[in-house]
């Protein structure tokens, strides 16, 4: 909390320091202090304001500063861009130098290695000249009124309204001063917009007209709908990729034509789709597959004499001595000799064949022969082994940890596209204590070796590898221990894996089945605090201790992920979504063996159960500044059989922390109306994490750019975790349908985010505000903030620091 207290005093500093915007500001110039748009009835108006060519600086509420002209300002005090400039000329004459002696001995190693250096060098004093140093690039200059500016935005103004059908509006601007500040008003007078009425294609090419005709719903021009020029320019972008998949090798979209016919009187405008003839031929042409060759090439032509030469599929490859597989190689090819060109075909060839891991790179080209097209796969064996060291810092459960991985992989193991990997990590991991310890970081340790097959494995067989070529099908294998020290217990596992994965055209749905994941798990030390917790709870009812014998645990699972319009990419202008399915059945085939039951005198254990997750996301951007993001999950597991109501605990449900419930301690929400133990350091000193076999949680956050790599975020985030069933240990844990909508925890607050592209630095400051562990009627806990107390009582606000986004 301290720390949040140090960063508000920053910035506060930072706003007196910069004082008002128009410091200093010379004679007859102003501050931008407003856009403002005025007329606007039918068109967009959110984008409308993103044409403005200038923007006001944001600013600090009730004050005339701005947090990200005070950095700028700040950065700008050790900036000097004469010096800056004399050593760029500096740098570059030294690059003259290098060169000159370059010609004279092309192949020295030292000067190549001393030029790319001052190369490097020249590129950041380029991007320091144009855009300043650090501070300056992270905050904004003042924006001062510029008329220049401003008569370029209402011609893009203007520009826009006509080209969204808009033909007769106009557009003005006035300028308000007060001081030393401006306000812009953009006035539009729009008019009634201009209707599209008939349209139709005009071709002398039957094929090409029997195409289009066919496609027509999925048209981006309709009669009746405003004229939109931007709808136009998708539909020949469209009907360059329907032809092109046809066969219409040598089409673009340069053929594609309109001829706009305006009736001024009844504002509707008739339409003409043109599609040109080709000047190097009568007509336009559907082109076939003659041929196919594939050659990968050797690393230089001294070893042409080691080519291979082998016909599959009638497609004929050259290798680079024998050392891949015809077979494999064919199966990622997915277009035949004789089949019509089809330019998605070629596309997604070049996608399985570089998802193989196998080329430093795919060029496929053409050449035509009259209506034919002879195919050429050029490519480049990639290094067959690959030592990859990690040396980072993981940050979990707001504790950072480093971390330390080594990565070997042997490419094409058996010369059919197999990966051979072995793979080790330690580390510390930040993680919120079993018990009353707090959050702490434990070590890790986990190596493993597995075999990757690019094809499905048992019991496939036959012509399933080029059957299911285009689906990208992996097998893994995988052999593996992990072992935990914790302050609580050590714990350590052998793993066995067998599973299958697959995606769909585009990776818009990705397939995982774990045929067979087999753990043998044991836990040789356990505290004896911890061990009394256990021993406690299980002479309450409640048998967690089962989770701590030695088990040998197997599983069947199944996960698919459906990703809507690329999400993951938060500088996406584009609405996303993401779906993930989870289903999992543990202890299978001990349904088909008599297995005695956990009890009392178990020294080992057994577990059966069902589990089942569902995770939505949505990413909803208003504008170029702020979006809304949103996610919904929701997850049950049901422990049955021999298991005798327990799960092995890792296959338990947590409540709260960084990217669950935030304004909870990781891992101590819930369960249900049950008030956990509480420590001697206040009311929400939790002692215990609390697992559970069910939980639901939803979150909603607003994210908005400040300023440079500083965005902001304002989120409520809601939900809880149940056991199923009575839990005589934990009153009020178990979930009831007359109740549970009664236990919905809800905790709200604030972020601010580093966003670097390559890394985002989170800060989350979330505070309770309805806590289902209170009596009913006592659960509104957020009147305990106001003004004398901001954080309201003790435990009650807590900060999150982690990396990258929540969801």
């Amino acid at each position: 909390m301290k720390f949040i207290k140090y960063i508000l005093f920053i910035c506060v500093l930072g706003a007196m320091h910069a004082c008002s915007l128009s410091k200093n500001l010379p004679e007859g110039e102003y501050v931008l202090d407003k856009n403002t748009l005025e007329g606007v009835n039918k068109a967009n108006r959110l984008e409308i304001e993103q044409l403005y060519f200038q923007d006001p600086n944001t600013k600090i509420p009730l004050t005339n500063s701005s947090l990200g002209v005070s950095i700028y300002r700040f950065g700008k005090l050790f900036y000097d861009s004469a010096k800056v400039n004399d050593r760029l000329e500096e740098k570059e004459a030294e690059l003259q130098e290098i060169r000159a002696s370059l010609e004279e001995v092309p192949n020295d190693r030292k000067l190549v290695k001393r030029r790319d250096k001052v190369q490097t060098k020249i590129q950041d004093l380029e991007k320091l000249k144009e855009y300043g140093n650090f501070l300056m690039r992270t905050g904004n200059p003042v924006t001062v009124l510029d008329s220049a500016e401003t008569e370029k935005t209402v011609t893009e103004i203007d520009n826009y309204l006509y080209n969204k059908g808009f033909l007769e509006s106009e557009v003005s601007f006035e300028v308000i001063t007060k001081k030393k500040k401006a306000n812009v008003i953009y006035t539009l007078v729009e008019r009634e917009p201009y209707l599209l009425d008939s349209i139709y294609t005009n071709s002398d090419n039957e094929g090409i007209l029997t195409l289009i005709n066919a496609s027509s719903d999925e048209t981006l021009i309709h009669q009746g709908e405003n004229y939109d020029q931007s709808n136009f320019i998708k539909e020949r972008e469209r009907l360059e990729e329907l032809l092109k998949n046809n066969g219409y090798y040598m089409f673009t979209k340069s053929f594609i034509d309109y001829n706009l016919y305006y009736d001024t009187t009844a504002k509707k405008i008739n339409v003409e789709q043109r599609i040109l003839k080709p000047s190097f031929a009568e007509k336009h042409e559907v082109y076939s597959i003659d041929s196919i060759t594939f050659q990968v090439s050797p690393p230089s032509d001294d070893f042409l004499d080691r080519n291979v030469e082998r016909n599959y599929r009638n497609i004929d490859f050259t290798f680079y001595r024998d050392r891949f597989s015809a077979k494999l190689l064919s199966s990622r090819i997915l277009f035949d000799e004789g089949q019509k060109y089809k330019r998605i075909d070629i596309i997604e060839t070049q996608k399985q064949l570089s998802n193989l891991d196998l080329f430093r790179y795919i060029n496929i080209s053409f050449d035509t022969v009259g209506t034919n097209l002879t195919a050429k796969i050029l490519t480049q064996p990639n290094q067959k082994y690959q030592l990859t060291n990690q040396l980072g810092l993981s940050i979990t459960e707001q504790l950072p940890g480093p971390f330390f991985s080594v990565l070997l992989r042997n490419r094409n193991f058996f010369r059919a596209g197999e990966i051979l990997e072995f793979n080790t990590r330690i580390g510390y991991e930040g993680v919120a204590s079993a018990t009353d310890q707090g959050v702490y970081q434990s070590k890790e340790f986990g190596t493993s070796a597995s075999v990757i097959f690019p094809r499905f494995l048992i019991p496939f067989y036959g012509k399933s590898l080029q059957k299911y070529g285009r689906y990208n099908p992996n097998t893994r294998t995988q052999l593996g221990y992990n072992y935990t020290n914790r302050p609580e217990y050590t714990r350590s596992g052998l793993n066995a894996l067998l599973a299958y994965t697959w995606a769909t055209r585009g990776n818009r749905q990705q397939f995982t089945i774990n045929a067979a994941d087999i753990n043998y798990i044991r836990t040789p030390q356990i505290s004896d605090e911890f061990a009394q917790v256990l021993l406690d709870l299980e002479n309450q009812g409640n048998n967690l201790i089962w989770s701590f014998l030695p088990s040998l645990i197997s599983s069947v699972s199944a996960q698919t992920i459906i990703n809507f319009n690329d999400y993951g990419n938060y500088n996406s202008s584009s609405r996303a979504s993401l779906l993930k399915l989870f289903v999992e059945s543990g202890g299978t085939t001990l349904n088909l063996v008599n297995a005695t039951s956990n009890s009392e005198t178990t020294d080992f254990a057994r577990f059966q159960w069902l589990k089942l997750q569902a995770d939505y996301r949505r990413y909803l951007p208003l504008n170029q500044k702020s979006t809304l993001a949103y996610r919904a999950n929701f997850g049950i597991a049901h422990p049955y059989g021999v298991s005798t109501g327990i799960l092995p605990y890792e296959k338990y449900f947590f409540a709260g922390g960084g990217t669950s419930i935030r304004a909870w301690q990781a891992r101590r929400l819930g369960p249900g109306s049950y008030t956990p133990i509480i420590g001697d350091r206040g009311r929400y000193d939790y002692a215990f994490e609390q697992p559970a076999e069910m939980i639901v949680e939803t979150m909603l956050e607003y994210r908005r750019n400040l300023v440079g790599y500083f965005d902001m975020a304002v989120f409520v985030d809601a939900g809880n975790a149940w056991v199923i069933g009575v839990d005589n240990s934990r009153p009020g844990a178990d979930f009831r349908f007359d109740r549970f909508y009664k236990e919905i925890a809800l905790g709200t607050g604030v972020g601010l985010r580093m966003d670097f592209n390559f890394l985002v630095v989170r800060l989350d400051l979330a505070t309770k505000a309805i806590d289902p562990s209170m009596p009913l009627g006592e659960r509104w806990v957020l009147d305990n903030i106001s003004f004398s107390n901001l954080f309201g009582v003790k435990g009650q606000t807590v900060l999150n620091f982690g990396i990258g986004y929540p969801f």
